[in-house]
């Protein structure tokens, strides 16, 4: 396994791509949705501001800034996991080990968001977004994992 300070520095690249790549479907399926693209992210912000902030359609600083750093700070913390547990076969380099140990990773993330964790502290998004949307959010996610994986080993530090 990685040691703590590689699995944080590599983390930190592939939440921030896992977190851009899961708001841009987000955002997408928003405005697909509820003809808001800031309304699901908005809708994460619900930790802070209860359901109000699932209501809120339009882009705010007090809605939308917030559910975007919480979704940040949530990507980074499961990709921190992901390379920890998975970091020995991401080293492999080979782009379908790092999809299917995102798939993976991905999964428990789901299953924790919404089986393991308090409705308070759920993601919010389930709240304006369909089942089937939630599932390409979340394939979004484990497709930023995976890419920020091979992206940290491609160019090592």
């Amino acid at each position: 396994m990685e040691n703590w300070k590689t699995s944080l520095q590599r983390g930190l690249v592939g939440g921030a791509i896992a977190s851009v790549t899961s708001t841009l479907a987000l955002a997408l399926l928003g405005k697909n949705s509820n003809d808001s693209m800031a309304a699901p992210v908005n809708a994460i912000s619900h930790w802070i501001w209860g359901d109000r902030a699932a209501r809120h359609d339009d882009a705010s600083l007090r809605y939308t800034v917030p559910g975007y750093l919480i979704h940040h700070a949530s990507a980074t913390f499961w990709a921190v996991l992901f390379e920890r547990f998975f970091g020995r076969l991401l080293d492999k380099k080979q782009a379908g080990l790092a999809l299917k140990a995102a798939t993976a990773a991905t999964a428990v993330a789901c299953f924790t968001d919404y089986q393991l964790t308090p409705q308070r502290l759920r993601p919010g998004f389930e709240k304006r977004l369909s089942t089937p949307a939630l599932a390409a959010v979340y394939l979004s996610f484990g497709i930023g994992l995976a890419a920020g994986a091979m992206l940290c080993r491609r160019h090592p530090a």
